[in-house]
């Protein structure tokens, strides 16, 4: 339960869309409307406004922090990790603005998600799968724009996750709940 706990409270957290809110504050409008049409400190760069994408940068990595720190706190280690990573699906499929990217594809990744850590208990292996689930699905749905965007984040999270990678292929990597 408290795995369950700590990743709403990090998508949660990880969905407040800093970019949007400070680019409208100061006037600017939507920052979807401009540039890639993403929520980050990259896009809110090309308003010109480099102290709002400074802040925006700030802000999207302490929410990331805030939800890690906070269900190490509450939960433990397992906990922190899950909620860091649900921050970072949540940065990427905000509730806040509709699941930006796609609701459903969001939905499905956290599925996949659930369903691998139901079965192999290891953190690291279910963000990957669900990772790679991603782009796979919204190929199958015909939408190549959203694929294209799901596979640079699942490059991102794999490369991220390049020591889990070593230790899932050697059969070291942790179980959800064992000590390291």
């Amino acid at each position: 339960m408290s795995l369950i706990l700590a990743a709403a409270l990090g998508y949660l957290l990880g969905s407040v869309p800093y970019g949007l809110l400070l680019t409208r504050a100061a006037g600017l409008g939507d920052i979807r409307a401009i540039g890639s049409g993403n929520i980050g400190a990259t896009n809110v760069l090309r308003t010109g406004n480099k102290g709002l994408a400074a802040a925006t940068l700030a802000l999207d990595v302490l929410k990331g922090a805030a939800a890690l720190l906070i269900a190490r706190w509450l939960w433990g280690e397992d906990a922190a990790l899950v909620a860091g990573v649900a921050a970072m699906a949540g940065h990427a499929f905000p509730v806040w603005l509709g699941l930006a990217a796609s609701w459903w594809l969001g939905m499905a990744a956290l599925a996949v998600w659930l369903a691998m850590l139901a079965v192999t208990r290891i953190s690291s292996a279910s963000a990957l799968a669900a990772c790679a689930a991603a782009p796979v699905l919204a190929l199958v749905f015909g939408d190549v724009r959203l694929a294209l965007f799901a596979l640079g984040l699942a490059l991102l999270v794999a490369w991220r996750h390049k020591g889990n990678i070593e230790r899932l292929i050697a059969g070291t990597e942790p179980r959800v709940g064992s000590k390291w």
